[in-house]
């Protein structure tokens, strides 16, 4: 910068700011909260190090990325901006979570509506009810314990042989479905 106006830098230092003033270019006098932050983290003399290690084109990109380590690390000083990535890594797992959650739910009610719309549908064909009734009462019989189902059970040798005349169904056409 040179001349009148100091740069941001210059002026928190108070030295004179020269033509070939690292810090001019990056850190305006108009805004000095820009170089009291990074200063307060790193250091001057550090970010001055860092500023000539890197090319000219580079320079500015890195400048703010001090800038948002350091508002970060004024933030939180242990984790700096770790702390804020695992936050929102954290946040992220949570909402995907939750959508996990909310498409699983979504799923459910479909199956339910589904299957409430084949019950509807199935009532007014009489082979696709007998069908039904066929298969639910298999599945029932699986799933359930043998003490609710009240069937008497018999033994032929070693073999378990339910007997289901305790359980008759009638089908529409008045025959046993199952005998």
């Amino acid at each position: 910068m040179g001349g009148n106006s100091p740069c941001a830098s210059c002026k928190l230092l108070r030295r004179r700011c020269a033509k070939e003033c690292i810090f001019a270019p990056y850190f305006p006098s108009d805004d000095p909260h820009k170089f009291a932050i990074v200063h307060k983290v790193f250091g001057a003399s550090n970010i001055s190090k860092m500023l000539q290690e890197l090319p000219v084109h580079q320079r500015a990109d890195a400048v703010s990325s001090l800038v948002y380590e350091a508002n970060a690390r004024t933030r939180d000083p242990v984790y700096g901006c770790v702390g804020a990535i695992t936050y929102l890594q954290n946040q992220v797992s949570q909402l995907q979570m939750q959508l996990a959650v909310a498409q699983a739910e979504i799923l459910c009610i479909q199956m339910h509506q589904d299957q409430h719309a084949l019950a509807n549908n199935m009532t007014t064909d009489p082979l696709l009810l007998m069908e039904e009734d066929e298969n639910t009462f298999f599945g029932l019989q699986n799933n359930l314990p043998h003490h609710l189902l009240n069937f008497s059970t018999s033994s032929n040798s070693s073999n378990h042989v339910i007997n289901y005349d305790s359980f008759k169904k009638e089908s529409l056409y008045g025959h046993d479905m199952v005998s």
